[in-house]
């Protein structure tokens, strides 16, 4: 078994980004499965090529892209991820998109298929702060959640996949005081966690 997970570069003036700090920290393998971590371009369409080459080569049982959502207080599960791209700054590439398809022939919207409520009672339950986001935005995260989910429709339909939004590192608010973070050894074991909880889900669900 395989598993991909994916953090993005620094963007927005940022020169961290908690996701790939973190995805680059979490074991090699945990549970027995192989973890596949992958950096991808905070770029429209861009990201998803890259996921879409690494997804061809390995065929992983589940794909989990992670991101930053600086001014969140814990770990958001996101369920839903919409056919738009609608950016309020530019991406890594200068791109601005407003209102755009992200796919033509795609749905309104597809739903995370790994186990978002179980991720989040084990995390509750690991004394993590974690909740169930309705919203991925329009940004650059929701592309490649909405885009991943819509590659495993129409190519992979084994496949589960979801994202992770993590919050600001504590030296990224540094000065903004009233703005949470976490540490990343926290975003780290949350993630392990979170992967963990896929691995058992897959594994029962395979019985």
């Amino acid at each position: 078994m395989r598993i991909i997970v994916t953090g993005f570069e620094p963007f927005g003036g940022e020169k961290i980004n908690p996701s790939l700090q973190s995805v680059m920290k979490i074991s090699d393998k945990i549970d027995g499965v192989d973890i596949i971590k992958l950096e991808v371009p905070t770029v429209f369409h861009k990201c998803d090529e890259v996921l879409a080459h690494e997804i061809e080569k390995y065929k992983p049982e589940a794909v989990i892209s992670v991101g930053q959502a600086g001014g969140r207080n814990g770990i958001s599960v996101e369920k839903i991820a919409v056919n738009s791209a609608n950016a309020s700054i530019p991406d890594n590439a200068g791109n601005m998109p407003v209102n755009e398809k992200l796919q033509a022939d795609g749905k309104d919207e597809y739903h995370a298929t790994i186990c978002i409520d179980d991720i989040v009672d084990e995390l509750r339950e690991n004394g993590i702060c974690a909740n169930i986001s309705l919203s991925a935005g329009t940004f650059v995260c929701n592309d490649i959640m909405y885009n991943t989910l819509y590659l495993a429709e129409k190519k992979y339909p084994h496949m589960k996949s979801g994202f992770i939004h993590v919050p600001y590192l504590p030296e990224q608010v540094i000065n903004r005081p009233s703005v949470p973070s976490m540490t990343l050894d926290e975003i780290v074991k949350s993630l392990e966690i979170i992967i963990k909880t896929v691995i058992n889900k897959i594994k029962n669900d395979n019985v």
